[in-house]
């Protein structure tokens, strides 16, 4: 009887069923590349209290390593969604 409903819940079409978890990787990846292309091309504008007029990009090195982990991540979760 318990193993009914446990096999009931897992059919019950949840939300993207089985696939919940590459499509969260894929999102986080492209994230995180697009967010630190982003950094780099156009880094923060100074807030209007600041005293420095300009702030510092982001260290280059950090922002290519977060860039290639995100890309990792969601060419991986893409691979795993299109393998289905």
């Amino acid at each position: 009887m318990i193993e009914e409903s446990l096999l009931a819940a897992a059919d019950s079409g949840a939300f993207l069923g089985d696939d919940l978890l590459p499509w969260l990787l894929l999102a986080f990846g492209a994230a995180m590349v697009v967010g630190n292309v982003a950094a780099i091309f156009r880094p923060p504008a100074a807030r209007p209290g600041d005293l420095d007029e300009h702030r510092e990009p982001p260290p280059l090195g950090r922002s290519m390593a977060l860039i290639a982990l995100g890309a990792i991540a969601a060419i991986w979760a893409l691979a795993s969604l299109i393998k289905r």
